[in-house]
């Protein structure tokens, strides 16, 4: 008799899965669909400001292009490898995090996976709104703060709704919407080059300014942004099919980072070159006049896309401590936690500056949480892990309870990366950045640092023992921490060797 079949979720199903891995009957997306949530994170206002940093700095419109592609193929090849871990396991980040930190010890990267996200939303939807009111300006509507309220929480309220509905969701909005959004780019970028003054003039810095310049962008918007991500990874490409390839869920999800990131960073070194500033609305309204209407209007689309996976692995870390709350509730707690952040933003633009760059100095503690893990699960465990073994009891868990080496290699790779980063917050300056002329290699410092002494703290015998013992990744039964989610089903576990 034939087996019956489950029925897939539908495409706006509410997505009641907490942090339990995804059974492989609700594994369903597909690569094109990986594609577009990562393509619609990356095409943002942000990228375009970040864009115009070389010429700001002093290199040429060339120099500049190149040192972007280069640098986001490097990190984005780290962002393809971390999804690759969320499709073996079906497992989210911050859990993915106790095979190297412990059942407790990942409660460390956890935490600030919770924290900072909802600074994010605040920072992605107030770093728009000039835009917004600028575009409604031109057609007729104004108004002072009020308007600004007005689209802010229009704006709030419309990712909330989405990312509280789940990955589901996520997922439909930004397969109806990117293409749209890429098509309306793509024709602002041939506006852009045919109508821009773009100038290929010699950039003014030389010698050791322009070796500052070269590692100033790429932490901002080279090899740093792809790492930048890697938090994120695994907790949407948990859900892609289990037939799909390694191989191909690398390259599909690292491309959707790499070329929207390049491509709209390379626009704004292109408009910038001619002198037009890295105001994203003085960009876009001197670049295309009455044109750039219907484009600013749909840019708004930027924080919602990325603003919606933040809410959506902000929930998920906060379900990384066991707690017994249904994943939506912790998303819609941290709308309401963000709102507040944004209305401090409106109220004091000031304050949103000076925030803003402390968030940006705080995720230098990525690298190193991303160097360990590594090492962990592609190194040491040989790409393989006993997934049920990340759910069981503080009691019983195989992967301890606090791993004192990680901590100790995350401890050592924070100070690396503080003491070469050149942050915009003079604490976050640290010495080798002032000595070296004010060039920042926190990424790389940082990652070096924590991966090599885990490493080697792990030693040799622990690393034949692991490698030897050759785990199935498949969950087997519930876990004991879901929560108030969908049970855990036996699950066909894909090809698991490297390809």
């Amino acid at each position: 008799m034939a087996k019956a079949k489950t029925q897939p979720p539908e495409a706006l199903s509410f997505d009641q899965h907490g942090i339990e891995p995804v059974p492989a009957r609700d594994r369903t997306s597909s690569s094109t669909d990986q594609f577009w949530i990562w393509m619609g994170a990356n095409i943002a206002p942000i990228n375009w400001v970040l864009g115009t940093l070389g010429i700001t700095l002093g290199l040429s419109l060339t120099e500049t292009v190149v040192v972007i592609a280069l640098g986001n193929a490097v990190g984005c090849a780290f962002f393809g490898l971390f999804c690759v871990m969320g499709h073996r396991t079906g497992v989210n980040m911050m859990v993915l995090s106790r095979a190297a930190f412990g059942r407790r010890g990942a409660f460390v990267p956890a935490a600030v996976q919770l924290v900072l996200p909802m600074g994010w939303i605040g920072v992605n939807t107030w770093i728009v709104l000039d835009l917004a009111v600028a575009a409604l300006g031109e057609v007729g509507i104004t108004g002072g703060q009020e308007l600004r309220y007005l689209v802010a929480f229009a704006l709030m309220a419309a990712q909330c709704l989405i990312a509280v509905w789940g990955f589901y969701a996520i997922r439909s909005f930004e397969r109806w919407t990117v293409p749209v959004t890429a098509l309306i780019m793509a024709v602002m970028s041939v506006l852009a080059v045919t109508q821009a003054d773009v100038s290929f003039a010699a950039g003014d810095a030389s010698g050791a300014a322009k070796v500052t310049a070269i590692t100033q962008l790429l932490t901002a918007i080279g090899v740093g942004w792809g790492i930048s991500w890697l938090v994120y990874a695994a907790d949407y490409s948990r859900f892609t099919r289990p037939e799909v390839s390694d191989r191909k869920v690398f390259w599909t999800n690292g491309l959707a980072m790499y070329v929207p990131t390049v491509w709209l960073a390379a626009l704004g070194g292109v408009v910038a070159s001619g002198g037009a500033g890295s105001d994203p609305s003085d960009l876009v309204l001197s670049t295309f006049g009455v044109m750039a209407l219907p484009v600013l209007v749909l840019i708004l689309h930027g924080p919602i896309a990325t603003n919606i996976l933040n809410f959506y692995s902000c929930g998920l870390a906060a379900l990384s401590f066991g707690l017994r709350i249904a994943r939506w509730k912790v998303s819609l707690a941290a709308g309401v936690i963000a709102s507040a952040v944004l209305v401090a933003f409106i109220e004091a633009g000031d304050f949103a500056t000076s925030f803003d760059a402390w968030m940006v100095s705080l995720i230098v503690w990525i690298s190193p949480w991303a160097a360990i893990l590594a090492v962990e699960f592609f190194v040491v465990r040989r790409g393989r892990l006993d997934v049920d073994e990340l759910y069981q009891p503080l009691t019983r868990a195989r992967f301890g309870d606090v791993n004192w080496r990680a901590l100790a290699a995350l401890a050592a790779g924070l100070l690396a990366g503080w003491s070469w980063q050149f942050g915009l917050v003079p604490e976050f300056q640290g010495p080798l950045a002032k000595t070296f002329s004010s060039t920042d290699l926190s990424w790389l410092t940082g990652s070096l640092v924590a991966g090599t002494l885990y490493y080697l703290l792990v030693g040799r015998g622990d690393r034949r023992r692991a490698a030897e013992r050759r785990p199935p990744m498949v969950a087997s039964a519930p876990s004991t921490d879901h929560g108030p989610t969908a049970p855990v089903a036996p699950r066909e576990s894909p090809e698991l060797t490297p390809r």
